[in-house]
């Protein structure tokens, strides 16, 4: 690498998803971008199965991508999802498209494969480098440096002197050192689901076993199960189950092949059939937690900042959690390339204006997903919550500027998250008055009628 202009050197703590975009963006704008992962390689390495829900993109997701010219390439790893595919537990199968207009869908990725892709185009930006196999032990919040120590040796590296970028995931290390600030908020909830890896293959053929463009749902009230698609034939399934309950199914009752067969033929008959490995899988696979997890601020004067999940970390039931980290990258690097081209350098005031834009909407986001889970599981299925949806999008369709479902603002624009909660809410307030009116214009002219007979 070279010397570093104006002070622009960037260490990003993690080479997930959102760091290896980061650095793609900061790299290709000039900066010098230093990667440090604490797993290995993960380009031609056999992925372990078994801790990742497949990704939903979408119009964010994909804003962001396009920024470093990755639109196409991802696109061509990903498989259409045209709208929700509910099973009942008699086997009944249900569409219920995402949206009015056909082109709005969101794209089923596997998180190893995009996360491969974006390595390799970061890797190909000259001015960035990564090392792996180096986690994070320390962070100098008066002079931005990292420490760093080689698994496989013990060595110890520093980074260089610049801003230092937490991409590390929900339990970040570099966060763990902003929690022992004066002034630092941090909470986190976790959910009393755990989720399970399961996997539908491909059939013989190499087709898939079933519809290929579209969100499974399995919705059983207090639990639920999905599966998405994947470009091989095989579908990626996840059971999302409470780790214990009194009254109902629970991860801890699953002790035995007995008592795994049983719960799924008579919960999930129909996908049990395509799930040859189904018992393997169950108890090889671990069983995850789920957490959302808030934090402020999301910097430390000039020298650190938070992204991604170490930041703000949500749920996975609206499908925006990769959506939200790339929107970070997307709005970061919109500030700091901005700084850089006026010469100007790092600031405590961009990280400033970075939190502040972001933050009002991740929290919004990590409420609607929660709140998502419980629709997924219990709502799905039912006639009220179908015919909500249908009047959503017949609104839509007569008044196409004027009425945007929720789910279509967060999922088919870019629209900030609490922007779009809000415009929501005001909409269904003046529909609700409409109908009020409505009602009252009725119940008048009946009443007049009555009292002309």
């Amino acid at each position: 690498m070279g010397n570093a202009a104006n002070g622009q050197r960037i260490t990003i703590v993690g080479a997930g998803l959102a760091g290896a975009l980061l650095a793609t963006r900061l790299g290709n704008a000039g900066f010098e971008v230093s990667v440090y992962e604490s797993r290995p390689d993960p380009r031609g390495k056999d992925m372990v199965a078994g801790r990742s829900i497949n990704l939903a993109l979408s119009a964010r997701g994909f804003h962001a991508l396009g920024q470093v010219g990755l639109t196409n390439r991802i696109m061509e790893l990903s498989t259409p999802m045209r709208g929700r595919m509910m099973h009942s537990v008699e086997g009944h199968l249900q569409f219920q498209p995402y949206s009015a207009h056909a082109d709005d869908v969101i794209h089923s990725v596997s998180r190893a494969d995009l996360n491969m892709a974006l390595i390799a185009t970061a890797d190909e930006v000259p001015n960035v480098d990564f090392h792996f196999d180096h986690k994070c032990v320390g962070t100098d919040f008066d002079s931005g440096v990292a420490t760093f120590v080689h698994r496989s040796n013990d060595s110890k590296v520093e980074s260089n002197r610049g801003l230092v970028i937490g991409c590390d995931g929900a339990y970040s290390s570099v966060r763990k050192k902003m929690q022992r600030l004066e002034r630092f908020d941090f909470s986190q909830q976790y959910l009393k689901h755990g989720y399970k890896e399961l996997c539908i293959p491909a059939n013989i053929d190499g087709t898939h076993a079933l519809e290929p463009n579209a969100l499974h749902i399995w919705p059983r009230q207090s639990y639920m199960m999905i599966a998405l698609p994947n470009l091989d034939g095989s579908f990626t399934c996840t059971l999302f189950l409470a780790f214990e309950s009194n009254s109902g199914p629970a991860f801890s009752k699953l002790k035995n092949e007995q008592n795994v067969s049983a719960f799924f033929e008579e919960q999930f008959a129909d996908a049990k059939k395509l799930m040859p490995t189904l018992i393997e899988e169950f108890f090889e696979n671990p069983t995850s937690s789920l957490v959302t997890i808030r934090c402020a601020p999301w910097y430390h004067e000039d020298k650190v900042a938070l992204l991604g999940d170490a930041a703000h970390a949500v749920v996975p039931f609206y499908g925006q959690g990769a959506n939200a980290a790339f929107g970070d990258c997307a709005k970061l690097g919109d500030l700091l390339i901005e700084q850089k081209n006026m010469g100007k350098r790092i600031s405590t005031a961009t990280l400033s204006a970075y939190f502040d834009k972001r933050k009002i909407h991740t929290d919004a986001l990590a409420d609607l997903a929660v709140a998502n889970f419980i629709e997924m599981r219990d709502h799905t299925g039912s006639r009220i919550f179908l015919l909500k949806k249908k009047l959503e999008q017949t609104l839509h369709r007569f008044f196409p500027k004027s009425f945007l479902p929720l789910y279509s603002m967060v999922s088919f624009s870019c629209i900030p998250y609490r922007d779009a909660l809000d415009r929501a809410n005001r909409q269904w307030r003046f529909v609700r008055r409409i109908a009020l009116a409505a009602a009252v214009a009725i119940i008048t002219l009946i009443a007049w009628f009555v009292t002309l007979g």
